[in-house]
């Protein structure tokens, strides 16, 4: 959901990607290897082009992870075929291809164009599940009961051809029609049981609205969205599969793990003592999931309330293990086991966690190619994540340095979304302020000044400075 967005001028991110050290062309070496993997795709031996996946992405991608069917059991509950790209059989172990891929880690954004992981031949061709042709997929069938609990998994190697290539705009407005397609009717009903269960076990989503920068003609525009409903319930499929590759590779004590420990009782005790000041009601014997879940971002109380809990969703990282199984395995937002194994197009790990799943789902040793470099996967990813966090951060921010350089000293209305905390006896003294969340244009940035949590007030703008990407405001 479009929440606002405002035109900015023409802007290059060049120096931005220069900067981040990204890089540009890629080795023609792995071009070439890529080209022939796009010249001569896998056929895999099973045959599931019967199925009728779709995808659901954003509107301009075409880099397409994932395609899904959701069917009824005879009997009850829930049928989740979820194919994904099968990259693993595009790219050859040991190549100047995997070489690349192992420098990149990760597909970067930035508004001007993709850092891609692979070439745009595969990416964006020949391992990409685009609508009307024959694809190698990794598929998994996950069986739910009339709850949502998984009953059963099972994983393949199969052809799959993908129907329709869906966004999520045009999905939500079919959900609030009552007209989605077969493939993913049952998608909010799904959607919602396993967040319910979520919620239930202590998971917990932060639905903080997102800057993002898009081309508009000859400029950009800075845009505020909110998650859709369908968007969240698209999420939860990836979840789940997620957390079906983690029950298989703690059974076989052996993968990737995503991690991140469990909220501090300190930190969510000192969440639960903003929750009043803020008229945020937390009920007894609620967990912050479900508070958070119970609130209208839109709100500024309420989004205060949410830029606080960020504060629960700290150390996340990658977990490798071999034999010893790890000490904390689970996903505190997702309050259990979790594994990235469902965009191996945009994220090196995932080919690796896919192809352990696949291993130890058939009964077969995991490859050594594979089992070589799990130790190695957490470094690259976090170093790739860094990069990857940064060229985000950096593109909204240069945006809205421009966006806002020539109206130094106007009034803006705004929410406060943070205020610092009083500062120690060892630490820095610098004057009071803390984070707005300015209305139009959808600016997010510091402000200087005595801050009420929570309320609105309005703000001039002191700073923007697009060379340091820098936006600077106080209280008016």
């Amino acid at each position: 959901m479009v929440i606002r967005r405002v035109l900015a001028p023409r802007i290059d991110f060049a120096a931005l990607r220069r900067e981040l050290g990204l890089p540009e062309e890629f080795p023609a070496a792995a071009r070439r290897e890529a080209d022939a993997a796009a010249a001569d795709p896998p056929r895999p031996a099973a045959d599931r082009t019967d199925v009728p996946f779709v995808t659901v992405d954003p509107a301009g991608s075409r880099d397409l992870d994932q395609a899904m069917h959701l069917s009824r059991r005879p009997g009850g509950g829930y049928r989740v075929r979820y194919a994904i790209a099968d990259v693993a059989a595009h790219v050859r172990p040991g190549g100047a291809l995997d070489e690349e891929t192992w420098r990149r880690g990760q597909t970067v954004y930035l508004p001007d164009g993709n850092v891609p992981l692979h070439p745009e031949t595969l990416s964006e061709g020949a391992a990409s599940l685009l609508p009307d042709v024959d694809r190698a997929a990794v598929v998994w069938t996950i069986d739910l009961d009339a709850d949502c609990t998984t009953v059963a998994v099972q994983l393949e190697r199969a052809l799959v051809r993908s129907r329709a290539k869906l966004d999520y705009a045009g999905v939500q407005a079919q959900a609030d029609a009552g007209r989605l397609p077969e493939p993913i009717a049952l998608l909010p009903e799904i959607g919602a049981r396993l967040t319910a269960r979520g919620l239930h076990r202590g998971a917990i989503n932060l639905p903080l609205p997102e800057q993002d920068v898009e081309a508009d003609g000859d400029g950009w525009r800075l845009v505020l969205r909110g998650p859709a409903p369908m968007e969240e319930h698209n999420a939860q499929i990836s979840l789940l599969t997620g957390m079906a590759a983690a029950d298989i590779m703690l059974a076989g004590r052996i993968g990737l793990l995503r991690t991140m420990p469990a909220p501090k009782p300190e930190a969510v005790e000192r969440l639960r003592m903003a929750a009043a000041p803020l008229g945020v009601h937390w009920p007894e014997g609620a967990g912050p999931g479900e508070v958070i879940a119970a609130l209208d971002p839109a709100q500024p109380r309420a989004a205060a309330f949410i830029d606080q809990a960020a504060e629960l969703m700290r150390g996340a990282a990658y977990t490798a293990f071999d034999g010893e199984l790890p000490q904390r395995p689970e996903h505190g937002g997702v309050a259990a086991a979790y594994a990235h194994v469902t965009a191996p197009l945009r994220r090196l790990a995932d080919r690796y966690a896919t192809e352990v799943c696949l291993a130890l789902h058939e009964g077969r040793p995991v490859p050594d190619w594979v089992r070589a470099a799990l130790p190695r996967l957490p470094e690259v990813m976090a170093t790739t994540d860094r990069t990857a966090s940064a060229a985000t951060r950096g593109a909204v921010e240069l945006t809205e340095a421009v966006l806002l350089a020539d109206r130094v000293g106007e009034i803006f209305d705004a929410a406060v979304l943070d205020v610092d905390a009083p500062p120690s006896a060892r630490s820095r003294p610098r004057p009071p302020g803390g984070t707005v969340a300015v209305d139009t244009p959808p600016v997010r940035s510091r402000c200087l000044g005595e801050l009420p949590l929570g309320e609105r007030i309005r703000v001039r703008l002191v700073t923007a400075d697009p060379a340091g990407r820098t936006v600077l405001f106080e209280r008016a």
